[in-house]
């Protein structure tokens, strides 16, 4: 997603991306801060006694993958292959694996490895792992760079790899391996997962939207907010969210205060959270999943005039993830996606920059990319 932990860039790079390891591997990626991907042919690790490789079917675009192949957070070391909202088929499975066969469907989310070791890890919280490795960008344990899902396989240690449920879409499904869990791990771990419950859902972009299917299929009373009235619609009726306030609207705004238990708060841009903290009711939360370029204001009063929290989440667990997994098949939960071929990547990335994709790109990467 859009986390980063600049100690992992150890990474110097003394050999080409194609000879550090002995499986050849070939993909898309960004060579420079122009953020433009091409085909690479670099290399992946042999398969481990605890490792399963797959091919990649599809592999979702996050907001994140933008930031990372541009260097917007200032650390990307190039190549990068970005993607880590990744479906496949089981290729290889190394001699100590138990939980996967050749043949079955797996996912890869944003997480590839961490110390399995501290209390976050043993408490199910890998994202929050000190040295947590991300699928793509970031340095593994043997020194050398993680490449994600724009290419043709990938390989992961078993732990890290999520079953995928039999009846979830794997084209749809995949952006919820990223957008799914960032949305799910909050709504569940702040109490805003039980039936009427008043959730609103700041910002109806890849995050926003799964917000709202999410929030609903626990029985939520959703209601979005946006400064663009022209998603009225699409909330209401697309995405079937209760009520829909325009935050620029004063009077709209008034009405509401003091009506939500908690907030999902999506936008990764500069904004006010004031407004939607006078929203809040008593003990209500507001949760930040985007992380804007400057710091947010923030009023002491606005909290301690009502005992409101102001919190973040990132991603979640690869338990969590799962469990995320099985309730999106059972409640029918699949993002919005628009299904492109690899070589339209360039596009999609100037698309998502404009957010013209109803909700999320997902790169049909088993029909598209051919090694050259």
């Amino acid at each position: 997603m859009h986390n980063s932990l600049k100690h992992n860039w150890r990474y110097t790079m003394t050999t080409s991306p194609e000879s550090e390891h002995p499986i050849k591997a070939y993909g898309y990626a960004a060579r420079d801060t122009s953020g433009s991907l091409s085909p690479l042919t670099f290399s992946r690790r042999a398969t481990g006694e605890k490792d399963v490789r797959f091919k990649v079917l599809y592999c979702g675009i996050c907001h994140s993958d933008l930031h990372l192949i541009k260097n917007d957070w200032g650390f990307t070391k190039y190549p990068v292959t970005p993607g880590h909202e990744i479906v496949g088929v089981v290729t290889e499975v190394g001699s100590k694996v138990e939980k996967f066969k050749i043949g079955e469907i797996v996912g890869v989310g944003y997480l590839v490895g961490s110390c399995r070791s501290c209390q976050n890890c043993v408490s199910d919280y890998e994202q929050y792992c000190p040295t947590y490795v991300s699928t793509s960008g970031f340095t593994y344990f043997d020194g050398t760079q993680t490449y994600g899902g724009y290419s043709d396989h990938m390989v992961s240690d078993e732990h890290f790899v999520l079953r995928w449920p039999e009846n979830l879409p794997l084209d749809a499904g995949a952006p919820l391996l990223c957008a799914g869990i960032t949305t799910y791990s909050p709504l569940r771990y702040y109490g805003l997962d039980k039936p009427g419950m008043k959730v609103g859902v700041v910002g109806l972009g890849g995050l926003g939207h799964v917000a709202v299917k999410m929030a609903k299929a626990f029985g939520a009373e959703v209601t979005v907010f946006s400064t663009s009235t022209a998603k009225k619609q699409e909330a209401i009726e697309g995405l079937k969210a209760d009520h829909f306030i325009n935050s620029k609207d004063e009077q709209q705004m008034q009405a509401a205060r003091g009506t939500l238990d908690g907030f999902i708060d999506t936008v990764s841009a500069i904004h006010p959270i004031s407004p939607l903290l006078s929203t809040l009711t008593t003990n209500g939360k507001l949760i930040l999943l985007g992380i804007p370029e400057k710091p947010l204001e923030l009023s002491a009063a606005s909290l301690v005039l009502g005992r409101k929290t102001v919190a973040g989440s990132n991603v979640g667990g690869i338990k969590e993830t799962q469990e995320m997994l099985d309730f999106a098949a059972e409640h029918g939960i699949t993002a919005d996606v628009e299904v492109i071929p690899i070589d339209y990547v360039n596009t999609a990335m100037e698309r998502l920059l404009k957010s013209d994709v109803k909700y999320r790109f997902v790169i049909d990467v088993a029909n598209s990319l051919k090694a050259e």
